[in-house]
């Protein structure tokens, strides 16, 4: 594969990239398999609440807003590492990184009023599977908040190089995916949810 893309520069980076994406296709099996758990159990409430109960519009759409903002920033971001702009690439994934911390933030407090309204994870069938697979995408985007930071700090330090610039690149398709996953969240948890 011919590119003048610096993430592509050596055979090493190529095969870093080829396997982040066998990984995220790991990862693709991970949350299908946390979604039809959820599909097969999301009827079974016993005498705990039902989605349209407990789900709120606002922080989903704030969550929402957020997230898919902070794919078109990253994406930003990785323009301005191909042209070469440190200072831009820097901020933008500092913007991506604080609308992750901003998306985490809305997502915690949704988690406590949850409890609090009497749907935590042992209520039901239904909110342990809702809980379980908000939870394993809140902290995929944790540790997505710590590998940004790192890749940050890297940049910082080292400039953009080819090294550098394969960390970036593979991060923002980690990113990327996790947005996807919300977008699946969103529309078939939360907006099936409130019907």
């Amino acid at each position: 594969m011919k590119t003048n893309s610096l993430e592509y520069s050596t055979e090493q980076n190529r095969l870093k990239i080829l396997g982040f994406w066998i990984f995220l296709g790991a990862e693709i099996a991970l949350f299908g398999t946390l979604f039809a758990t959820y599909f097969t159990l999301v009827n079974r409430t016993g005498h705990g609440p039902v989605g349209s109960e407990i789900f709120e519009l606002t922080p989903v759409l704030i969550e929402t807003f957020v997230l898919l903002t902070s794919s078109f920033v990253i994406g930003l971001g990785i323009n301005a590492m191909r042209l070469g702009n440190k200072k831009a690439m820097t901020i933008f994934f500092v913007i991506t990184l604080l609308l992750g911390l901003t998306f985490l933030g809305v997502e915690i407090f949704e988690f406590i009023h949850y409890v609090d309204i009497g749907a935590g994870i042992t209520v039901s069938a239904f909110t342990s599977a809702l809980l379980t697979l908000l939870g394993t995408h809140g902290a995929h985007v944790t540790l997505g908040l710590f590998w940004g930071l790192a890749i940050v700090l890297q940049v910082a330090k080292r400039g953009i190089t080819a090294d550098t610039s394969n960390k970036a690149f593979i991060f923002s398709l980690y990113w990327h995916f996790l947005d996807v996953v919300w977008i699946f969240i969103f529309s078939f948890v939360y907006l099936k949810g409130m019907m």
